[in-house]
């Protein structure tokens, strides 16, 4: 966290020094503070956040284009006379453990339009999430731990 406040940091003296406190030049503070903690990670001892950065961003990048994916095919649903829903309650196993992981994945199915965690086992090995689209239950475990479980246990490992 103290490399976070370091980079945030850099991003505003950037800001100070350029003369111009926009979103996108502290965006590119930030991106440049980034790079100079990349460069010198090694003296500093900030490996894990070098790494971590890419990934945090990925993530949020993988989960704008899933809720965005979801809201265009529940739009399409409300405004087609055809009804497409195959809804049912998938049981998806868990390669998670922790409290916080399955907290946040449970959250992300919850927020994604279409789909919503209903519940986990008391040995928090299986989430159960109900979907308005489900054509193949293999398929959407699939796509459950290939999506969002995989990049929650990258965040937290």
């Amino acid at each position: 966290m103290t490399f976070f406040l370091l980079n945030v940091l850099l991003a505003l003296a950037w800001a100070a020094l350029t003369g111009q406190l926009t979103p996108e030049n502290l965006i590119g503070g930030f991106l440049v503070g980034y790079a100079l903690l990349a460069f010198s990670r090694r003296a500093l001892g900030c490996t894990s956040y070098v790494t971590k950065v890419p990934k945090v961003i990925s993530f949020i990048l993988y989960f704008a284009v899933e809720l965005f994916r979801a809201n265009l095919r529940v739009a399409f649903e409300v405004l087609t006379p055809r009804q497409r829903m195959r809804p049912a309650i998938v049981a998806i196993p868990l390669d998670i453990r922790r409290d916080l992981e399955i907290t946040l994945l449970a959250s992300l199915i919850t927020l994604t339009p279409g789909t919503l965690s209903l519940d986990v086992s008391s040995d928090r090995r299986v989430l159960y999430v109900h979907s308005m689209y489900v054509d193949d239950i293999d398929v959407f475990r699939r796509e459950i731990k290939d999506g969002f479980e995989r990049r929650v246990k990258e965040l937290f490992t």
